[in-house]
């Protein structure tokens, strides 16, 4: 019985917010001097445009797009032409950075820069090794992050990363400083072609976060004060990474 009252409260509750929007609407209409609209528009285009799908870059194009966009933003972004070169700057940048701990990723990509060696004194992290660890708290006092993107944009400057129980979020969203390391090969012209990827996936595969890096953290919505690092790193390091 009591159900049954209760949702015949719902119900009642339903109707007369419905009557409340009708009454807004049909007050728009009135004073804009035109009838309301009751039926959807006509949406004969769906997606990007034909001339957008066909528009594409050279490899060596999509590179200074993406490093031109990327430092437009805040970002540092470099061309190096080995991993080792990668492995040697993620270094020197968590020294000069005074990092007490680094978290990596468990990529072999990743473990294949030889942190561990490279960054004697420093603590170099393997995100979910251990996983009775508290990562999350592992991540926000290291002093770099270092991930590997699944995908990059060159005319939005967008680093893709998927998450994954080797990939925890807060590898890239913690710690106040992040390198990436960017396989040139995983570099596209537009966004849509790294979408269409992804929902190529199947939803049953969808992974459980999807982040799209674009420089440093930027907020501007408290009285309009640009501030950077508020959401996540104030210093974004992609490393285009050639072969």
């Amino acid at each position: 019985m009591a159900d049954e009252k209760h949702r015949q409260w719902l119900a009642e509750l339903d109707a007369e917010s419905r009557r409340k929007q009708q009454a807004v609407l049909d007050g728009l209409a009135a004073k804009l001097g035109r009838p309301r609209v009751t039926e959807r528009p006509p949406h004969p285009f769906r997606g990007a445009p034909d001339f957008w799908n066909a528009y594409e870059l050279t490899p060596e194009e999509r590179i200074e797009r993406f490093i031109a966009n990327f430092q437009a933003v805040g970002g540092h972004a470099f061309r190096l032409a080995s991993l080792e070169e990668a492995a040697r700057f993620i270094a020197d940048k968590a020294r000069e950075l005074g990092a007490s701990a680094v978290i990596r990723q468990d990529e072999p990509l990743l473990a294949g820069l030889g942190l561990e060696s490279l960054l004697t004194g420093i603590d170099v992290q393997v995100w979910n090794d251990r996983p009775e660890d508290n990562w999350t708290a592992r991540a926000a006092n290291a002093g770099l992050g270092v991930i590997v993107a699944d995908y990059a944009v060159a005319h939005t400057a967008s680093i893709v990363t998927l998450s994954a129980p080797n990939k925890g979020r807060s590898v890239s969203l913690l710690p106040p400083a992040l390198a990436v390391i960017v396989p040139a090969s995983r570099l596209y012209t537009r966004l849509g072609e790294v979408l269409a990827r992804i929902d190529g996936m199947g939803r049953e595969r969808l992974p459980a976060g999807i982040h799209f890096i674009s420089g440093p953290s930027r907020s501007a919505d408290i009285e309009n004060d640009l501030t950077i690092g508020v959401h996540g790193p104030g210093i974004v390091y992609a490393l285009i990474v050639d072969g």
